[in-house]
């Protein structure tokens, strides 16, 4: 009897603490999610293939801007990466595309604001940029045109990953010759931003609610001073050092990514690792294990082997850039006070911000299910879809 109280106690904290973290991100979430849906509600994605031809710097910006206009999802990221890469696209930029639509998105930026402030924003958007000018000049050194070409003929094998329907779906409004704003505002635009809502929310819900679970539950069991030992917290230099290099695998094994990675980021600063240490695992969403399995099945062993360790050096190398740049300009940030909180919900502006943000995300969801894609779209998530495939090919 005894026992079963305190099972039932540490459960209880632990669901605690992550209602606590969602209750404090709930309003960011819909915000970021309703912002980046207006934003892929007015960019097409049958134009992706045409601008993304080769690894010049150009090309890099530009897969870099559509990438940080696109889904969050991790795992949709990394399939229409493999689509656009199987239809011509150059692989280098498929590879920037497939990065900044996941760590340079509008929604990740607010959550990190909301969680850990401002200068993990700021770091996120100066080390993602730079991961991927390193990622391309590691790709141009080390990646041969024969590795690119056995990845190519395992990607047009066409074996199944994650989220590939809603990969392939282009919901946008079509560009009619009215500016974006007018497109955004017409009756179909709403419509297309409540289908990116509903559909990205469904694509991340997993991962999002999944990171807050394991936040609580690590916060509720793991007591700060076993991080500090692991993270080298009282050594310094050396503590810079490490962070950035274990943040990475803490990541891989965590089977936890795109923004839902964040809430156990915020656990793992209070417990010690480096600010660096916290970017490199941020970045490290798509070097999971279930993603590393899926980049096998997409382009064979030797390109998943090769994937995880340019994105592992140069995720690394990013963190540790950020971190001494940061501590040269006097912005790197030292409280360790991100929001880790038990539940305890009272009448402040996060509960306002909290209900007014409901309310728009209850107009979005019901002109998803009224005039939008409803159950049906749902349910091809999972499922390439041919009409979507074709319509990215013109």
């Amino acid at each position: 009897m005894i026992l079963a109280v305190a099972v039932g106690h540490e459960l209880w904290r632990a669901l605690s603490f992550a209602f606590g973290m969602t209750w404090e991100v709930l309003w960011a979430l819909i915000l970021g999610f309703a912002l980046s849906a207006a934003v892929q509600a007015v960019v097409s994605k049958r134009e992706m293939r045409r601008l993304l031809p080769d690894d010049s710097p150009k090309t890099l910006a530009i897969a870099s801007g559509l990438g940080a206009a696109s889904s969050s999802c991790s795992y949709a990221s990394v399939a229409l990466a493999r689509s656009l890469f199987r239809k011509g696209a150059d692989f280098t930029a498929a590879m920037a595309f497939q990065f900044a639509s996941t760590n340079l998105v509008i929604e990740l930026g607010i959550i990190m604001w909301v969680l850990l402030g401002w200068q993990f924003v700021l770091g996120e958007f100066v080390g993602g940029p730079l991961m991927i000018v390193l990622l391309a000049l590691l790709f141009r050194l080390f990646l041969s045109r024969r590795l690119v070409e056995e990845a190519r003929a395992e990607a047009e094998k066409g074996r199944l990953g994650s989220m590939e329907g809603h990969a392939e779906m282009d919901m946008s409004v079509e560009d009619d010759g009215r500016s974006l704003w007018r497109r955004l505002r017409s009756s179909g635009g709403f419509t297309a931003t409540a289908n990116y809502f509903v559909m990205d929310w469904a694509a991340v819900a997993r991962d999002v609610f999944g990171g807050l679970l394991i936040a609580g539950a690590l916060a509720a069991w793991v007591p700060n001073s076993f991080w500090q030992r692991f993270f080298l917290e009282h050594h310094g230099t050396v503590a810079k050092l490490w962070g950035p290099l274990v943040g990475p695998a803490v990541a891989i094994v965590s089977f936890v990514c795109s923004i839902g990675n964040v809430p156990l980021a915020a656990v793992l600063w209070n417990g010690g690792i480096s600010f660096g240490g916290v970017l490199a695992f941020i970045f490290a969403d798509l070097i999971i294990l279930p993603i590393l399995d899926i980049y096998r099945r997409y382009y064979g062993w030797k390109m998943a082997g090769f994937l995880l360790a340019t994105f592992y050096v140069t995720m690394v190398a990013a963190g540790l850039a950020v971190e001494f740049l940061f501590q040269g300009l006097g912005i790197e940030r030292h409280a360790r006070d991100a929001k880790v909180e038990m539940a305890s919900v009272t009448w402040n502006y996060t509960t306002f911000l909290n209900v007014a943000f409901l309310v728009l995300a209850g107009a979005l969801v019901w002109r998803y299910f009224r005039l939008g894609g409803g159950w049906a779209m749902l349910r091809t998530m999972n499922e390439p879809t041919r009409g979507s495939d074709q319509a990215m090919a013109k």
